[in-house]
């Protein structure tokens, strides 16, 4: 199937659930707003999916005290049906069914997969709490919506690799989302947006697709730019100190160099699919 393909069937799904997904976002607001829609696609699509994402050692590993997964971003090196999802998301009516769900006018989604991409979690990997970097790649636009599409099969809670979200901060008690098959999670991003994927405690893997959309303002007026800002883990106290120390220095780096010393990577450059 062809983007145009999935995302109708995509806006179909969002169609049908659409009060109940943005009675979800409400009572979420004040802290972290976030939706999830889980059988988001046919059973036999999400699988095919997921058979497809290639393994490890074609990816890119990353691997620090920030965080230790596999991520792909350069589409065309994998099979098509991977590159199709992630631009379904970005169907022009899919943006506009999520900005409506989420009250967020004017979103734009990422062709260049800023971040975005394909990854993969295995046992023991993890991605520290932290906050999602402010901005796009320019620094022109600003970050509002994450969109995880999970497409492990039979993915179970305590396996770990789940989505966590820290709305009242590291001293008090996460929301766990599990990575559940064929599920999506969009969250917002603004400066209190604090989560994190929990140690994997399985031998297999953790597949995701992920999409950000953007806007020329941020969700909040109290969001200030800044880059990708982690901590550690609660019991963590050292590594947290170690990374917030890493985050002074990355954001004294960028008052001097606006986009950084170097580029970042981690963006898919491929001009045919833009």
């Amino acid at each position: 199937m062809n983007r145009l393909d999935l995302a109708s069937l995509i806006l179909l799904n969002l169609e049908k659930h659409f009060h109940v997904l943005k009675e979800q976002y409400i009572a979420s607001e004040k802290a972290i707003g976030f939706f999830y829609l889980d059988d988001l696609l046919p059973s036999e699509i999400a699988l095919k999916i997921y058979t497809s994402f290639p393994d490890s050692k074609d990816l890119v590993l990353k691997k620090s005290l920030r965080e230790d997964k596999y991520i792909g971003v350069q589409m065309n090196l994998y099979p098509s049906i991977l590159e199709e999802i992630i631009y379904a998301f970005q169907d022009e009516r899919i943006v506009k069914i999520v900005g409506e769900i989420c009250s967020i006018e004017s979103l734009q989604p990422d062709v260049n997969l800023y971040a975005g991409g394909i990854s993969k979690m295995e046992e023991n990997q993890f991605l520290n709490p932290h906050l999602d970097n402010s901005h796009d790649k320019d620094r022109t636009l600003w970050r509002v919506l994450n969109l995880l599409y999970y497409t492990t099969p039979d993915w179970q809670e305590h396996y770990g690799g789940n989505l966590e979200l820290w709305p009242n901060g590291l001293d008090h008690s996460q929301i766990t989302i599990t990575s559940k098959f064929n599920r999506l999670v969009v969250m917002a991003t603004h400066n209190k947006s604090l989560h994190s994927v929990s140690p994997v405690k399985f031998n297999g893997f953790r597949s995701c697709v992920s999409n950000y959309y953007f806007s020329n303002n941020p969700l909040s007026n109290s969001d200030t730019f800044h880059v990708t800002s982690f901590r550690g883990r609660p019991e963590n106290r050292f590594i947290d100190f170690l990374l917030k120390t890493d985050t002074k220095i990355r954001m004294s780096i960028r008052k001097i160099f606006k986009n950084g010393i170097k580029e970042n990577p981690h963006v898919y450059k491929n001009k045919e699919a833009q």
